[in-house]
């Protein structure tokens, strides 16, 4: 006898866990012939405020992790990506990606994963210092992270562009939550399902399927995000986004990048953006 295929239902990741959206709404995405894919969940400003109380509750202990934990963690999801890489392959074949730009993207995500892990326990030392002073005192300058950081992710490269945001900015000990591709979503959420046996703990990565145009304001002028992270060319969405921003002096980053295999997408630089600088004067003699 046939039988039907059990379709997967996609769903929203926050706080480790898969929850539908609260509003119940859903839109679909089709391969290149016009043939339904999957329907995805359209998550809504609540589900993105959920978002952010969770990763806000999450990121202390992340943050205070140890250098070695984390990078660890990192290699972890490595090493599980790895061993899922043909299906990753075939969902970005199915997305409209050749077989060999998918593989190369699955390989260049699993490498710079990677590569990331290598600079959880490097970075401090990296961007540190010891600084010259003319007073009797030593003066030192660490880096800290900035928090909760708010990522709109990349629509070319859906899988490698997400990681190449996601990795410096948690290796550093922020938590995130990322809006996927709003075009080529499907590897978003199995990312999460990588992510959900990887021990990540819960709420540091959370990841909505939705649409830019509803949540980029909510994302750019919600008052508990330290940073946001803009990947795409909108001019006047950039524009948009600093100036909502601007109302709790909230960090702006914006990458314009198109191909994400480039060795310069894969840089400490990158971590050092989700940073802040922190200085600590301390005297030599009483």
């Amino acid at each position: 006898m046939s039988r039907l295929d059990i379709q997967k239902t996609y769903k929203l990741y926050i706080g480790g866990k898969f929850p539908r959206t609260e509003s119940g709404r859903y839109f679909t995405i089709n391969d290149s012939k016009g043939n339904l894919l999957a329907n995805m969940c359209l998550a809504s400003r609540k589900d993105f405020r959920n978002a952010v109380v969770i990763a806000r509750n999450a990121q202390n202990s992340w943050a205070s992790a140890s250098a070695l934990n984390k990078g660890q963690i990192l290699y972890r999801i490595a090493e599980m990506l790895e061993g899922r890489k043909e299906q990753f392959i075939s969902e970005l074949i199915a997305q409209g990606e050749t077989a060999a730009n998918a593989k190369t993207e699955v390989h260049e995500a699993i490498d710079r994963l990677v590569y990331y892990a290598g600079w959880s326990d490097k970075y401090q030392q990296f961007f540190s210092a010891v600084n010259p002073v003319s007073s009797s005192h030593f003066n030192f300058s660490g880096v800290e992270p900035v928090g909760v950081v708010a990522i709109i992710a990349p629509e070319n490269q859906p899988l490698l562009g997400l990681i190449s945001v996601v990795a410096p900015a948690i290796v550093g000990g922020n938590t995130v939550i990322v809006l996927a591709s709003e075009t080529k979503p499907l590897t978003a959420i199995s990312f999460a399902e990588v992510l959900n046996s990887s021990d990540v703990p819960g709420g540091v990565v959370n990841i909505l399927t939705g649409k830019k145009a509803e949540l980029a304001g909510q994302m750019a002028s919600h008052m508990d995000v330290n940073s946001i992270i803009y990947c795409g060319t909108d001019e006047k969405l950039m524009k948009s986004i600093s100036e909502s921003a601007s109302l709790n002096v909230k960090r702006t980053i914006f990458y314009k990048k198109h191909d994400w295999t480039n060795e310069l997408c894969e840089s400490p630089y990158l971590i050092e953006k989700t940073q802040e600088v922190k200085t600590t004067w301390h005297p030599t003699e009483i």
